[in-house]
């Protein structure tokens, strides 16, 4: 039966090339963000997980800042132990020479004097923001380590945890205090006696060296895994999101054509009315 009232073709027609037509939208969206799941509405699913590992990676941002914040000042208290133990061995060298009779002690103990005041300097001056691991109070309010960020850690849907790397002070301000532990240097007695001192002083500026040393290695180690736990995070939401290009560009030509072909076919449609009037001829 033809009628002139309803044009079922026409509506069939009409509703391929809406379809032909929406899907030629999203496809030159896709090619003009670079993304196949934009936002909500292209995949809720997809985009709910983008979007909460892309919070995470932007806190990983701020972790590389902090763990190099760490970094830098172990560094430099271990610079400073490193350059302890070195004059504490040229120390231990003069109370070595000491140990003749037939020496000036009073030039010696001058000597020792100066690597004592070097080592008190060294001591004040390796911080860093602020926070030196070779005193006492290591940040001037009492503290005794320095906390550094060093992951997110998250379990299931649950709200991720901040891991911390503890670094403790190895506190040479009150553990190599030469100037008032350390015995001058008057005869072969008291060079015996101070090169004993020294030793001891020794083991300790080598044992904080090391710390320091062990926790310099471990931060820059866990740095390097956030720089690459990062780059891996930022390729899964990629490949969850982003766009295949070649894909994109031989759907969107695809989509042209059938557009194309949706509007002759809708025109056929709409002009199939007027062979009625033949009928009436």
């Amino acid at each position: 039966m033809s009628s002139i009232l309803t044009n079922n073709s026409a509506m069939v027609a009409l509703q391929t090339l809406k379809s032909i037509n929406n899907d030629l939208g999203k496809t030159q969206s896709m090619i003009s963000t670079g993304k196949e799941v934009g936002n909500a509405k292209d995949n809720s699913a997809i985009w709910a997980i983008s979007k909460v590992m892309e919070s995470d990676v932007a806190g990983f941002k701020a972790i590389t800042d902090s763990l190099a914040l760490g970094e830098s000042t172990v560094a430099v208290a271990s610079a400073g132990a490193e350059q302890i133990v070195e004059t504490l061995k040229e120390m231990k060298q003069l109370a070595v020479s000491a140990q003749s009779e037939n020496v000036d002690f009073s030039k010696i103990q001058a000597d020792m004097d100066e690597k004592v005041a070097q080592v008190a300097s060294v001591i004040s001056a390796s911080q860093f923001n602020g926070a030196n691991l070779l005193a006492t109070d290591v940040d001037g309010n009492g503290g005794t380590s320095v906390s550094v960020l060093s992951s997110l850690d998250r379990v299931g849907t649950g709200t991720p945890t901040p891991a911390l790397i503890t670094v403790n002070s190895v506190d040479f301000e009150a553990n190599i205090d030469l100037a008032t532990n350390l015995t001058a240097i008057a005869d072969t007695a008291t060079a015996a006696t101070a090169l004993g001192e020294l030793e001891t002083f020794l083991t300790t500026a080598i044992d904080g060296a090391a710390a320091l040393g062990a926790s310099a290695k471990r931060i820059s180690d866990q740095g390097d895994f956030i720089s690459k736990l990062t780059d891996a995070m930022k390729s899964g939401i990629g490949s969850m999101i982003d766009a295949d290009m070649e894909e994109a560009s031989a759907k969107l030509q695809a989509l042209q054509v059938q557009q194309q072909l949706g509007v002759q076919s809708l025109s056929i449609a709409n002009q199939a009315p007027q062979t009625i009037l033949s009928l009436f001829r």
